[in-house]
């Protein structure tokens, strides 16, 4: 897993008899609640609607390795602030 400020990375395997939608939607329902337990004050933002998450998610799928996608979960936001500096 990696926590960015506006998105997060999860690396998951998954049994293919197992909705990717419905494990989704427990994630982000579940995440959900317990962010709103920790920091109830959130809630009362106008701008959050009740909701945590965003509606949509992107999943891709990992083949034979696994490996490097582990890598570019791990160090991502660290690539990113790299090439950020290199574009300045």
């Amino acid at each position: 897993m990696n926590v960015q400020c506006d998105h997060v990375h999860f690396l998951v395997q998954v049994p293919p008899k197992v909705s990717i939608s419905k494990l989704m939607g427990v994630v982000k329902g579940k995440s959900a609640i317990q962010v709103f337990k920790q920091f109830h004050y959130l809630k009362k933002k106008p701008y959050w609607g009740n909701h945590f998450w965003a509606k949509g998610y992107c999943v891709d799928t990992v083949g034979v390795d696994a490996e490097m996608i582990r890598k570019y979960v791990k160090y991502q936001e660290r690539l990113e602030k790299n090439l950020d500096l290199n574009l300045d």
